[in-house]
């Protein structure tokens, strides 16, 4: 990859590592893929979903998206303030609602494409993915490459997505497995994944309310 895209070897395994600590610190996309896991079908549905999310995020910023928002604060707030509505909706869901494992009309009650589309939105609104992609990946290209700094931006944002496909389904898979005999368990750790959203998206607005 490095001669395909001129960027140094070091740069691309640097950068990886780098997104690395990012993936596998829990938070939004982790509470939503062990939800999910949970159900006992369609976690790779909401899998999907959540790379899809980091897909446009990464078309946005290689579009020059990135000129325009980083020194608008209002912009910002309002993302971070959605995200965390939305988070809070789907924390709120979880503590009324937790999965279950077993095959049943609870089970299906959401598709594979409204899955899919949950997934999108947890990571597309999710404001540390958001400013992780405007704030750290374009210091990661350069100029002398032999692409364009856009498609670097594109290379890098492969390179962070697919890091998210291996983390991400291992923990919605895993879930499932560890779980699927412990029902008890299964709707403890539900209700966990929830209060986890519900946190996340509390410490969002006080934020962006100067609280903390």
């Amino acid at each position: 990859m490095a001669e395909f895209t001129g960027m140094s070897a070091a740069t691309l395994w640097g950068f990886w590592a780098f997104a690395m600590v990012f993936v596998v610190i829990p938070g939004p996309d982790w509470a939503y893929a062990i939800a999910e896991g949970l159900r006992g079908k369609g976690v790779m549905a909401a899998v999907a979903g959540l790379l899809a999310g980091y897909i446009a995020l990464t078309l946005v910023v290689a579009g020059g998206f990135e000129v325009l928002v980083a020194g608008n604060t209002t912009f910002l707030t309002g993302l971070s303030l959605v995200g965390a509505a939305y988070l809070g909706w789907l924390g709120m869901g979880l503590l009324r609602n937790p999965p279950v494992v077993e095959a049943g009309a609870e089970a299906l009650r959401v598709s594979r494409l409204g899955q899919f589309v949950r997934g999108a939105l947890v990571s597309g609104l999710n404001p540390k993915g958001f400013l992780f992609f405007v704030a750290f990946v374009p210091p990661w290209t350069t100029a002398q490459a032999s692409l364009s700094v856009a498609w670097q931006i594109v290379v890098l944002g492969l390179i962070y997505t697919a890091s998210c496909a291996v983390v991400y389904s291992l923990v919605g898979l895993g879930a499932g497995v560890a779980l699927r005999s412990r029902p008890a368990a299964t709707r403890w750790v539900g209700r966990v994944s929830g209060g986890a959203m519900l946190v996340l998206a509390v410490m969002l607005v006080c934020s962006e309310s100067g609280l903390v």
